[in-house]
């Protein structure tokens, strides 16, 4: 299937320099968009330079950090327009083993959704804090309880889209902007009745760099959430 790999960065060019030649090998037919907001440590330069090398390999450079949630929605706008039938959202820190990503795409042969979870048999996190843990597990039991979501791992955005699904929805009803966004892709993904599946897998720390999730994010989210529930137990409309 043709398959577009989206990595939303800012500040990753240690991490991309052997991320993006490891998902090239694993994943040879599919191809690489980077979505860069401006990174000041030459990530968009570094992917530029690949790409005149590779054309499997595609930079959008935004200009400055406008959120996550506004990235990956770039990315599944650019997938749609480009006629892509399976789409893979990953972070670009290593933190999702690019081991998985055939896994993912073999899944999707069966559902629109394929989550890579840390919360099922089989999966887990490695190096996390008891508050960490605690912040991502609370976060979960919320987005289940508001949205109605019956996957374990909704917070996490190791996933994989049947494109054609994706184009359903529409996206510029999206409430959440930063990392919210992942709970609401699925929820906007349920309510247009796609079929979801979840695979384990083991989150890593990230190899290079610093995490971007803090205290605030969270709260955002928790709001964020519960606005959605409200959305959905008035009925508002999801499609297009």
């Amino acid at each position: 299937m043709k398959t577009l790999i989206t990595l939303c960065t800012y500040n990753e060019v240690d991490n991309l320099r052997g991320l993006i030649p490891e998902l090239l090998s694993l994943v040879p037919t599919a191809h690489i968009l980077v979505i860069d907001d401006n990174s000041p440590d030459g990530t968009g330069a570094l992917v530029a330079e690949i790409a005149k090398r590779d054309d499997r390999v595609r930079l959008l450079s935004r200009p400055g950090k406008q959120g996550l949630g506004t990235a990956t929605l770039a990315g599944f706008r650019d997938a749609i327009d480009h006629n892509y039938e399976l789409l893979v959202n990953m972070d670009a820190d290593f933190s999702h083993g690019p081991k998985y990503v055939p896994l993912l795409i073999a899944e999707a042969a069966n559902y629109d959704v394929v989550i890579a979870s840390r919360y099922m048999p089989g999966g887990g996190v490695a190096g996390w804090t008891f508050r960490r843990k605690l912040m991502s597990q609370t976060i979960n039991f919320w987005a289940r309880f508001w949205l109605g979501l019956r996957t374990a791992d909704n917070s996490g955005s190791f996933r994989c889209f049947r494109v054609a699904r994706l184009a359903e929805v529409d996206w510029d009803l999206t409430v959440a902007r930063g990392y919210a966004f992942q709970e609401e892709i699925l929820y906007r993904c349920r309510q247009v009745g796609c079929r979801m599946t979840e695979v384990p897998f083991i989150f890593e720390d990230r190899r290079y760099g610093v995490t971007k999730i803090n205290l605030k994010e969270c709260v955002v989210a928790v709001w964020v959430i519960f606005l959605l529930g409200l959305q959905r137990l008035l009925g508002y409309r999801v499609r297009k």
